[in-house]
């Protein structure tokens, strides 16, 4: 612990203070006075220069040349050796002689041994003993070791002999692998000499500070080439290149600001304005900030030892993220290059309204009157940040959407072209729409004839509908509402479930907050910006600002409307009512309200988690430091609170140094917060070699096998997170808000980065599914209800109905984290496994197991479809002809009369007769499910005799896998593990027969082994089952088909998995401290439970903190045991390894709305131009048809889709029918009357036929009929010739026209008189026939008889679906179940 300590303080805060220099013991002493002497160097000479020298620009440049010239030789020949170890050659010199290498001297005043005489010491250092005997000298000889050295060429003809390792030049100095970084490092190093000699020239510093100064020029200089390692801000382990950077670069934009704010405030020359009280970019504001930039330099070794500014490539993203989301309203980035596309893109939309904007403001405004040109501005500026809102913030999305191809083996990236092209196709339509709405609203001066009424109107509405969509709404759907209630109000219908079998069900109050907040994001706070710029466009100061002001707030509110409502009223009450002097217009007042808002925020949540994180009464002290440390901690408190308001501004971590109550302020952090881009890489045989995969199995481990089941949570994330939010089943979400899904085996962290409109990019993060003590409990925290506690302080009175208990109410409120929700359903697997050496451990299971493994091997063998090839090929055949002996017996030692059921213990192994007393009537059976039988009578058929030799076969691989002979469990166990990951070694002569095909090894031999698991784990359920050969084939068959049975290892088994196989079972050995585990894996496909929790994200800085700057190693910290308050365990589990060990960490994933299913039919499918055109052309056929069906008579457009009018009751009056089934509780069947039309009668035979095929291709009553699955008697209509058949439903129209027009099928079930027509389909077998009426099911008897009578019954389909929700088709099937009374439908010819 001292070591540790002290390694720390040298070279964690002492290299940070003099930016990487300290002694190491370690190290030669060349090394460390190399050191020392370039530190004294790079410190003394800018301080002599500056002392001895007078103040000039000479001296600044002979200075920076200087450094230059010295940095250049020590990069070029630090960059020569590196190059040298890589390819030059070594160059052995051997010695000629033999001698002693090492001797150990005592000197001379030294005490002697207590068994050495006084004449037995030596004398002098340079004497060697040669006397053995003597036991204060150690001796070694051996032989000399050959001398070693590099040639190191200086110049062409001449080298240089360097006896130097590489390990000690990377002591020495850092390794700079490119010629571009060290031309870089030159370059800065000559920029920090010259801009920090620029400063000491103009007298920024005086006295002390001048030395001072040149320390941190000196640091910023000699981490350029021995840095520090690991830095307090780097987020990795080991070497960070780029933190090497950060001082340097930090130091020389630092001095180009003081020389800028120095310049620009003795100039004079920026023209200062006022806001809000504050003057702004005046003189004395101008220097004020100089001089704290000054002092902010000089406090470089302090900022850097406690890590408050991040790396480059960091700072870089966070500073541009920060820009674009609070000045241009734009959402979070993804990575520097994001950050980077997203602010230029906002810059680019924004100098596209700069003219506008600036024409308008300059064009004549009168009273009453809107320039046209700003009804322009407003127009597109609506339009751009929609268009805004609704684009991710990455641009490879789009790179990928148009310039790669995809695969067909995984269809995620095809589905995410599709997303990104139906919203550009949406954007294409609705942003030129709502640019010409806008500027009709804008340019007929509402927003100024209704003043100030409408400003109050719209003020208020958006105040009430906020309030009802972001407070009240969510409150009555959290599990505990106000922590006082004990259920939720608004409950789902699955909240009652304990097994969920159906995707999640779309409650009224889900459609009701969609719908508020679709009217609120698109109609209200529209209204409102729009409204400001109208009435305040004139009177705003510096004019710019309409259009980042216009532009912040309107895609803020198309993104992230759920705070907007309390920032609005805020600003009205605060500005409008409280102290109106204050007020900049509303406008000003808005935007500036919503940055700071969202620092309050954040300020708010900081605040809630240092207080549940350090109160007394639930601190979990995890180890002594943390029981030191809670004394401390409260002189701590007033510096602790005003470290959250700096974090909260900056953005930055506040965490708790080594999980204690104690914090500190890190460095500012994106919102993705993790620099790497760590994604979890899969092992299997895709990815490892062959003989790797027999040997040592790779991936054989709990953690590997498992993270397949977190990505594909994933996928059903991505397909639904973003529907899901919008439809308010996360509850309340924010930017950053971190989210934990808890099941019974999946506990994942979801980090939400970006939040469109309309899209959510996200991260998962899966922990273990049997994880340690500590994550246990804390997830027995979020599961565990409160609604049985009846404690009040220390008595338990109990509580009201429906209410909690004071102390449960009280507990809720002082957790970092609350419930949002306890039954959300997802799509995801089950797993269940069971230990296989319980179902093997006696012989007479195992002798159930080898008995479906030979018939699973001889169902494969009759069900291929090579049988006859195998059968009729001579070499098998030749290989085989020894079994037909009448004496033949294989006696291998691999079969058992323990587990072999077709063992002869007189002959001592297997014959033919004993193989066949068993197996065939088995071979005999599936034989005869076959289309094409064969001869299986006899013992000595070629299907018989194939089926013995593949059986011997099977056994013996997998005696051979077993690799040994005893009859002990776990060798069998390795042995069926091996054959069921594939692993068959054929290693007897008897079997090399099989390599004829190895088709018999892979489509019968493997697929048997795996299939006798499957059939042995079904054994414990129904033992005498199987017994029944049909039940046996049967179940093979529906296994074969709904089950995936492979190795774990396999990418079949990936693939399987995300492309949602219902079912799949695996063998899984494991391998866990030596011992040897084998389990059977059985996944099932179902709707999940998931409870999620939100949480802060502090404890990951703390961790990253403490394992990379600090160095703590004890996988026991302190900092990760359990804290139910905060959830701490989960929480540092999750970071990015190896902080953290998830088993799991997703790319970054994005949702989109569009392929929700529920939201669609909430808020409709996108407004794109082939949708349009789809619904006209749709429009002009129902139109067409409408006309067609007025102008005949009897007719009326609702029954237009049959091609005319359907006669009622008073145009028939003769037609009537009868029920011929009586009454009884079995549905009534419908019965419907077909009567022809006279005008088809009419007609010759060529146009009847013609006008009835024209008109079923065009009717939408006969696709309703045929979408449903009809009853027991199909509709059928004899002919004597038969039509060809009409295209299926689908063609008739598109599938939104079935949902709209099924509900006609109860009305129209027949069609008149017509040709012979045929017509068959999945759901039944159409004919028409005869010219003078239909032959239906009931027709009425008697000639000339105009009157058919049909009977149909309509079935409700089995509905088995996920997350498609129930189409208008089977409600109107119910009310068609219930309508019994007859329909009289007329088909008139109109075409």
């Amino acid at each position: 612990m001292g070591s540790q300590a002290l390694q720390i303080l040298r070279q964690g805060v002492w290299a940070s203070l003099t930016g990487g220099w300290y002694v190491d013991p370690h190290q030669s002493t060349f090394s460390n006075c190399f050191h020392l002497y370039l530190w004294i160097f790079l410190l003394a000479f800018p301080f002599l220069l500056y002392m001895a020298l007078p103040p000039s620009l000479v001296v600044a440049g002979v200075y920076s040349a200087v450094v230059a010239v010295f940095f250049t030789a020590i990069k070029v020949v630090n960059y020569r050796l590196h190059a040298m170890f890589d390819l030059g050659e070594i160059v052995e010199k051997k010695d000629s002689h033999v001698g002693v290498e090492m001797t150990v001297f005592r000197k001379v005043n030294s005490t002697p041994p207590v068994r050495c005489s006084s004449q037995h010491s030596l004398f002098g250092l340079n004497q060697v003993s040669v006397r053995i005997s003597q036991e204060n000298t150690l001796m070694i000889e051996e032989k000399a070791k050959p001398k070693q050295y590099y040639r190191f060429w200086v110049l062409p003809w001449k080298w240089l002999r360097v006896r130097y390792d590489r390990l000690a030049l990377l002591a020495l100095l850092d390794r700079n692998r490119r010629v571009g970084e060290n031309v870089f490092a030159v370059v800065l190093a000559s920029l920090v000499a010259f801009l920090g000699f620029l400063l000491l020239l103009q007298g920024f510093f005086r006295d002390i500070w001048v030395f001072q100064f040149c320390l941190v020029i000196a640091s910023c200089q000699y981490s350029l080439l021995k840095s520090v390692q690991p830095d307090a801000a780097s987020p990795m382990h080991g070497h960070n290149w780029i933190i090497v950077y950060s001082r340097p670069v930090y130091f020389c934009l630092c001095c180009v600001m003081i020389w800028i704010f120095d310049l620009s405030g003795r100039s004079g020359s920026l023209q200062p304005f006022s806001l809000y009280g504050v003057t702004f970019f005046s003189a004395h504001f101008l220097l004020s900030v100089r001089d704290m930039l000054t002092v902010f330099a000089l406090c470089f070794p302090v900022i850097f030892l406690f890590g408050l500014l991040p790396q480059v490539n960091t700072f870089v993203m966070c500073l541009l993220e920060q820009i674009d989301m609070h000045i241009f309203g734009g959402t979070a980035t993804t990575s520097p290059l994001s950050s980077l596309f997203s602010l230029i893109r906002s810059v680019l939309v924004a100098a596209l309204l700069y003219g506008l904007c600036l024409g308008a403001i300059n064009a004549p405004w009168g009273d009453a009157h809107v320039p046209v040109l700003f009804s322009v501005f407003c127009g597109l500026l609506l339009a751009l940040s929609y268009h805004l809102s609704r684009q991710s913030s990455d641009p490879t999305i789009l790179w990928l959407v148009y310039c790669l191809r995809f695969s067909r083996a995984d269809p995620l990236p095809e589905k995410l072209r599709n997303s990104v092209k139906e919203i550009l196709h949406s954007d294409l339509v609705m942003c030129p729409l709502m640019a010409v709405i806008t500027f009709a609203i804008s340019a007929s001066t509402v927003f100024i004839a209704l003043q100030p009424a409408l400003s109050l109107v719209l003020y208020t509405l958006a105040g009430v509908v906020g309030f009802i969509t972001h407070y009240l709404l969510p409150q009555l759907r959290k599990q505990l509402p106000w922590f006082c209630l004990a259920h939720p109000v608004l409950r789902s219908r699955e909240y009652s479930q304990f097994e969920v079998r159906d995707a999640a069900q779309l409650m009224w109050f889900e459609k009701l907050y969609a719908w508020l907040q679709c009217v609120e994001k698109y109609f209200i706070y529209p209204a409102v910006v729009l409204n400001s710029l109208t009435t305040e466009a004139r009177s705003v100061g510096p004019w710019n600002i309409i259009i980042l002001a216009g532009m912040k707030l309107l895609r803020s509110s198309f993104c992230a409307p759920s705070q907007q409502y309390v920032m609005l009223c805020f600003t009205t009450l605060f500005f409008q009512f409280d102290y109106p002097r204050f007020s900049e217009t509303f406008l000003i007042d808005y935007y500036f309200m919503s940055i700071l808002f969202s620092k309050m925020w954040d300020l708010l949540y900081k605040l809630r988690f240092v207080l549940t994180y350090i109160a007394p009464w639930q601190i979990t002290w995890g180890s002594a430091f943390h029981a030191f440390a809670q004394p401390f901690a409260v002189p701590h408190s007033a510096v602790l609170f005003v470290q959250a308001i700096f974090s909260a501004l900056f953005s930055t971590p506040l965490n708790p140094v080594l999980g204690s109550a104690v914090f500190v302020t890190s460095y500012t952090r994106p919102v993705k917060f993790w620099e790497r881009d760590y994604n979890t890489k899969r092992v299997d045989h895709s990815n490892t070699r062959l003989a790797t995969q027999l040997d040592r199995n790779p991936g054989a481990d709990d953690n590997n096998l498992n993270s397949i089941f977190y990505e594909h949570l994933t996928r059903s994330l991505q397909h639904s997170l973003c529907g899901d939010l919008l439809l308010g089943r996360w509850g309340n979400y924010s930017t950053g808000d971190c989210f934990i899904l808890a099941s019974d085996y999946l506990n994942a962290l979801v980090h939400i980065i970006e939040i469109g409109n309309g899209l959510v990019t996200f991260q998962l993060r899966g922990l273990e599914f049997r994880g340690t003590y500590c994550q246990q409990r804390e997830v027995e925290a979020i599961t565990e209800g409160v609604e049985e506690d009846e404690g009040c302080c220390c008595c338990e009175p109990g509580h009201l109905p429906h209410m909690l208990s004071f102390n449960a109410a009280f507990g809720q409120r002082w957790l970092a984290w609350e419930v949002a929700a306890t039954k959300y359903v997802l799509e995801g697997y089950s797993i269940s496994d069971n230990n296989a050496a319980s179902m093997l451990q006696v012989f007479d299971l195992r002798k159930i197991l080898i008995t479906y493994y030979v018939k699973s091997i001889i169902y494969y063998v009759s069900r291929s479809s090579k049988l006859e090839d195998w059968l009729t090929n001579e070499t098998i055949q030749e290989a085989l002809r020894p079994c037909l002996g009448s004496n033949y017996v294989d006696s291998d030692p691999t079969f058992n009369l323990n587990i072999d059921e077709d063992y002869d213990h007189r002959a001592s192994g297997i014959t033919p007769s004993s193989f066949c007393m068993v197996y065939l009537d088995w071979i005999q059976y599936c034989n005869s499910r076959k289309q094409k039988t064969l001869e299986t009578s006899y013992r000595y058929s070629p299907l018989v005799n194939l089926c013995f030799g593949l059986c011997i076969l099977g056994r013996r691989a997998l005696g051979t896998a077993s690799h040994s002979m005893s009859a002990s469990l776990e060798p069998f166990l390795y042995g069926l593990h091996a054959l069921f990951k594939g692993d068959f070694r054929i290693t007897s002569p008897r079997d090399e027969w099989v390599f004829a095909d190895m088709d018999l090894l892979n489509r019968v031999v493997a697929p048997g082994v795996r299939m006798s698991l499957k059939l042995h784990q079904d054994h414990f359920t129904s033992p005498d089952e199987y017994e029944d050969p049909m039940v046996l084939y049967d179940a093979i068959t529906a296994n074969e088909e709904k089950m995936l049975i492979s190795h774990e290892g396999d990418p079949v088994w990936r693939s399987a998995i995300l492309a949602n196989m219902p079912s799949l079972l695996a063998l899984r050995h494991i391998m866990d401290d030596g011992s040897d585990d084998f389990r059977v894996i059985k996944v099932t496909l179902l709707l999940v439970f998931l409870s999620f929790i939100e949480c802060v994200r502090g404890l990951w800085a703390g961790q990253q903190q403490e394992l990379v700057f600090l160095r703590n190693r004890n996988p026991e910290r302190g900092s990760i045991q359990n804290a139910k308050q905060a959830l701490r365990n989960m929480i540092n589990s999750s970071c990015d390894q190896p902080i953290g060990y998830p088993i799991y960490v997703s790319p970054l994933t994005t949702s989109y709305a569009g392929g929700h299913s529920q939201l669609r039919s909430v808020w409709g499918g996108p407004v794109s131009p082939h949708n349009i055109y789809t619904w006209l052309i749709s429009s002009w056929d129902r139109l067409q048809k409408g006309c067609g069906a007025g102008c005949n008579s009897g007719g009326n457009i609702e029954d237009s889709d049959c091609g005319g009018g359907s006669t009622s009751i008073s145009t028939n009056p003769a037609i009537h029918t009868t029920q011929s089934t009586p009454a009884s509780s079995v549905p009534q069947p419908h019965i419907t009357t077909v009567q022809p039309s006279m005008a088809m009668l009419s007609q010759p035979d060529g146009r009847v036929e013609a006008g009835l095929l024209t008109s079923l291709q065009r009717t939408s009553s006969i696709q309703g009929l045929l979408g449903q699955q009809l009853s027991s008697s199909q509709l059928s209509f004899s002919s004597s010739v038969a039509q060809p058949a009409l295209p299926g439903p689908e063609r008739f129209c598109p599938t939104s026209l079935l949902e709209t027009t099924v509900h006609r099928a109860g009305q129209r079930a027949g069609l008149g008189q017509g040709s012979g027509l045929h017509y068959e389909s999945h759901f039944g077998k159409w004919s028409f026939s005869g010219r003078k009426g239909f032959n239906g099911l009931a027709a009425v008897e008697g000639e000339g008889a105009t009157v058919q009578t049909i009977r149909t019954q309509v079935r409700m389909p089995t509905s088995r679906f996920f997350y498609s929700q129930r189409t208008n088709c089977s409600v109107i099937i119910e009310r068609a179940e219930k309508s019994t009374y007859p329909k009289s439908v007329g088909v008139r010819n109109n075409y």
